[in-house]
């Protein structure tokens, strides 16, 4: 009887051995701005294991972050541009857009083309970006901001409310789009009042907590595969966002990446990285 004692001891150890000697690939994306450092998740193993397959190859290697918009994203990996592949054969990965895995800044996610062309959602065979986004008042983030727009401009058609209407037109036209959110949020109970109507936008509370704090880009929730995570090197990313841009939101001078991976132990990744699993 005493033997069996040291069982949940024994089960205990195996478990944490098995933990320490547990492995996750480390993808590396250098720049002449600096490099980051990624995890790609196991939520999405048809994303992870095809950005892990094309960087191995080298096939990633002096593509471009060839699309930056500053405050919302930076693009790259466009491998079948770089292999001279025609467009109509470039292949896709199925989408596999997970509740939870949000666009946080950092997070990495797939481009694609659009719903028009595009209602299955899939993920580009290699192009992917880097979100950089915005912190959200909690305010403006809780609320469905487009309803709000449009029920604030039919309130202010009323001719009781010319003094609105005036405000308005003045703050449109000097662009002060934050000072006019900010405006159309004071009116949000009045206007719900007015016509009965709710305004307030289903949110979880990790939502909340990432977006008014680090940042990112609410509005494509639910709509682009998030696949990774940079956990290192996310002012490398704010460099490059800021860097000047062209036509079609191309960098004027040219930002080539080379990525590589690494398999190394997830305690070892936490050790140097930080990054809990």
């Amino acid at each position: 009887m005493k033997r069996l004692s040291f069982i949940p001891a024994l089960i205990l150890v195996l478990v944490l051995f098995s933990c320490s000697v547990e492995k996750d690939y480390v993808i590396k994306i250098q720049t002449k701005h600096g490099d980051m450092y990624a995890v790609l998740f196991d939520q999405t193993p048809k994303h992870k294991q095809n950005f892990i397959d094309l960087a191995q190859a080298g096939r990633f290697d002096s593509t471009e972050f060839h699309r930056i918009i500053k405050g919302f994203m930076i693009q790259g990996g466009d491998v079948f541009t770089k292999e001279k592949l025609p467009a109509d054969t470039w292949p896709t990965v199925e989408a596999e857009i997970v509740p939870g895995l949000i666009h946080k800044k950092g997070m990495i996610a797939a481009a694609r083309m659009g719903d028009n062309v595009n209602p299955e959602r899939k993920s580009s065979g290699s192009q992917f970006y880097i979100v950089q986004g915005k912190t959200y008042n909690k305010d403006e983030l809780v609320t469905d901001m487009k309803l709000l727009s449009e029920t604030y401009f039919k309130f202010i058609q009323l001719g009781s409310n010319l003094a609105l209407k005036e405000e308005y037109a003045r703050m449109y036209q000097t662009q002060q789009f934050d000072s006019l959110n900010q405006r159309m949020l004071s009116e949000k109970a009045n206007l719900e009042a007015f016509y009965n109507l709710n305004l307030e936008k289903s949110m979880t509370s990790d939502q909340v907590q990432a977006y008014t704090t680090v940042g990112g880009t609410l509005h494509l929730d639910g709509e682009y595969t998030v696949f990774g995570e940079v956990i290192l090197g996310l002012d490398v990313m704010e460099k490059i966002a800021n860097v000047p841009t062209g036509d079609k939101s191309k960098p004027i001078e040219p930002i080539h990446m080379t990525v590589t991976v690494e398999l190394i132990s997830k305690s070892k990744i936490t050790k140097e990285f930080g990054y809990v699993y």
